[in-house]
């Protein structure tokens, strides 16, 4: 079996660079996860303080590129679906997985919470709605659905303009820095003020960005130096804020974005610029495409990655055990990242595609279910079982 399912995937009509893109993003996110999994632990995690710094090089762009690549799409979306047809989508592919997994990961935590004191009560299954800061990683599933929605509803329904849109955002953006910068309490609506500006840029760029000429401008060596260069100068800078940032006796990643919020801005925009070129010419090259099944999965790999890597964690720490920090890092990092697309796959192979999504990727279930495992199709076995039954 394709347990990647990477047939599937690279025969698919898709914008490449785009998967190419999220497989980064998504990378970088999950080895900033693996940190804060291992950290707390009893690991001498200080000892080597490259990963701490890396985590915090890699920090400031990643959640941005996620909402400017959705807003490239929201327009072609609403013309092709509608705006209901174009909202009930995002619930099945964002709301449904985050309500799904959001209760299973604060259900282990409340199980658990005798042994590893992690703080989760029944409250957090409210927080998943109205403050999902307060449940970790999930805030930006709640985050990208709320702006989709209300982007979409005001594009559709009162015909506001890119450019307006733009205006609106950076107004909320502002609002965002006035909560952070107070240190006011404010749950889902700072994310979405904060996040708002990022998502109506890429709806602004959609129709540049996604024209084949200017693709094919950008998909540039002359571009790639250059970008390089404003890259590594610009996160060198706001990486030793983040990390002289001390809080709680530990650097703060949040604070360039908190505190310097429109220095956030140009380090997210040089990094997204930077990732975006960069997977145009992974596209152009037809390179590394496990990026792109990596992409493909991105979001399924969010729901599950802190349970499969805190699992992990505690299989290699306990079980094996092993106390090497470089290698829990790669141990870790891998298996929440691999695992979660296996576990996706083999859930569509044998019908629990209800675990990630309300409506059956019908496609996707009856190619997986064709597909050869240890020699043995979904059909053959239940020939098999029918030819038990004659005997």
């Amino acid at each position: 079996m394709d347990v990647f399912n990477s047939r599937f995937i690279i025969n698919q009509k898709r914008w490449l660079w785009m998967d190419y893109d999220k497989g980064m993003g998504i990378i970088m996110v999950a080895f900033n996860h693996c940190y804060e999994v291992l950290d707390d632990h009893g690991l001498s995690l200080n000892d080597h303080p490259f990963l701490n710094y890396m985590r915090l090089f890699l920090y400031g762009f990643r959640m941005p590129l996620f909402f400017i690549v959705s807003g490239l799409l929201i327009a072609k979306s609403l013309n092709k679906k509608g705006l209901n047809s174009y909202i009930a989508d995002r619930a099945n592919s964002i709301l449904y997985p985050l309500f799904i997994w959001g209760i299973v990961q604060i259900t282990i935590y409340l199980v658990t919470s005798g042994f590893t004191h992690n703080g989760v009560g029944p409250i957090s299954y409210l927080y998943l709605i109205i403050d999902p800061r307060k449940t970790g990683h999930f805030w930006y599933l709640n985050t990208l659905f709320c702006i989709g929605v209300i982007f979409a509803f005001l594009k559709a329904k009162l015909k506001i303009t890119p450019v307006l849109h733009i205006i609106i955002g950076f107004v909320l953006f502002c609002i965002a820095a006035y909560i952070h910068a107070h240190d006011l309490k404010a749950g889902v609506l700072a994310d979405i003020c904060e996040y708002y500006f990022f998502f109506a840029l890429g709806d602004v760029l959609s129709d540049r960005a996604l024209a084949e000429k200017n693709l094919q401008r950008f998909t540039s060596w002359k571009v790639f130096f250059p970008l390089l260069a404003v890259f590594l100068i610009s996160q060198y800078y706001c990486t030793n804020l983040n990390l002289n940032a001390i809080e709680g006796g530990k650097s703060n990643e949040l604070y360039v974005e908190y505190k310097l919020p429109f220095l956030f801005i140009a380090e997210a925009l040089v990094g997204v610029a930077l990732t975006i070129n960069v997977s145009l010419l992974l596209q152009k090259y037809r390179k590394m495409n496990f990026l792109r099944v990596v992409g493909y999965h991105s979001l399924f790999i969010y729901c599950t990655h802190i349970i499969v890597m805190t699992m992990a964690r505690t299989i290699f720490t306990k079980a094996f055990p092993i106390s090497n920090v470089p290698a829990l890092v790669i141990l870790v990092w891998s298996s929440g990242i691999i695992l979660p697309i296996i576990f996706y796959n083999l859930c569509l192979r044998y019908n629990a595609w209800w675990l990630f999504t309300f409506r059956k990727p019908v496609k996707e279930v009856e190619h997986l279910q064709a597909t050869s495992i240890f020699g043995y199709t979904i059909k053959d076995r239940e020939k098999s079982k029918g030819a038990l039954v004659n005997v």
